[in-house]
């Protein structure tokens, strides 16, 4: 299979499965958006999405967090992965969001990446999620997912590379909903330490498939999986 046909059989088979992927997390404006993914650094959506209501109840825009102290915004935030790094990045970043973009948050790149907290992934998914632009932001399920199925080479080590791999590959109209795709698949049947293979509907094209399918029928490798499937979480990193 050539790489140009193992990327129209799995973008097609995305487009069938989930035609309206879009990301879990639970906001009412693109300042919450990105208060939401600044947030889900390396934490979960489901725990982001408990936090984030009360949270939003008191700082619902900008300039309204940005007259906030570091310690109120983080009695809000406390359950979330480095909760003290966190309320300091939001608290800089609404501040000057008021400052230089009148409490709006700006759609170019180099703006958002100027902003306290905002990584290159952070910066893509607020492009493409708010701001409908063909970016690709990559976590670490787009960079284990897009490995495992054959979309990017083993010289694609980091997600700037991974990224401009999937980007050089997957038609301009499709990047959007394949960073959501991709997440998606690697959250819930690619996950990290025992993908569900079984029940991929995928695992026909996928290299990897044949060694996890191997492996679940191997009663010890399957003991070895399981006493360390107890701590497989499904968080994303900074980019």
């Amino acid at each position: 299979m050539t790489k140009k046909q193992r990327y129209e059989t799995i973008l097609s088979y995305f487009r069938k499965e989930m035609p309206e992927a879009d990301t879990e997390l639970e906001f009412g404006s693109i300042f919450q958006l990105l208060v939401a993914v600044v947030l889900s650094a390396q934490c979960t959506d489901k725990r982001i999405n408990q936090v984030t209501p009360e949270l939003f109840r008191q700082y619902p825009d900008a300039k309204a967090m940005a007259q906030a102290e570091v310690d109120e915004v983080l009695e809000y935030i406390k359950s979330v992965s480095y909760p003290n790094s966190k309320a300091e990045h939001l608290v800089k970043l609404a501040r000057m969001l008021v400052e230089r973009h009148n409490g709006e948050v700006p759609a170019d790149m180099n703006q958002l990446l100027d902003l306290p907290g905002v990584g290159r992934k952070t910066a893509n998914v607020i492009q493409s999620v708010a701001f409908g632009k063909s970016t690709m932001a990559v976590d670490t399920h787009v960079f284990r997912v897009s490995h495992r199925l054959g979309l990017v080479s083993a010289k694609a080590d980091n997600p700037l590379k991974v990224e401009r791999e999937l980007v050089k590959n997957i038609p301009v109209e499709d990047i959007p909903r394949a960073h959501h795709w991709l997440l998606l698949h690697g959250r819930y049947v690619c996950t990290s330490r025992r993908p569900h293979c079984e029940r991929c509907g995928l695992n026909y094209v996928c290299p990897s498939a044949s060694h996890y399918l191997s492996a679940s029928r191997d009663p010890v490798a399957n003991h070895s999986a399981n006493l360390s499937s107890s701590d497989d979480g499904n968080g994303s990193q900074p980019a």
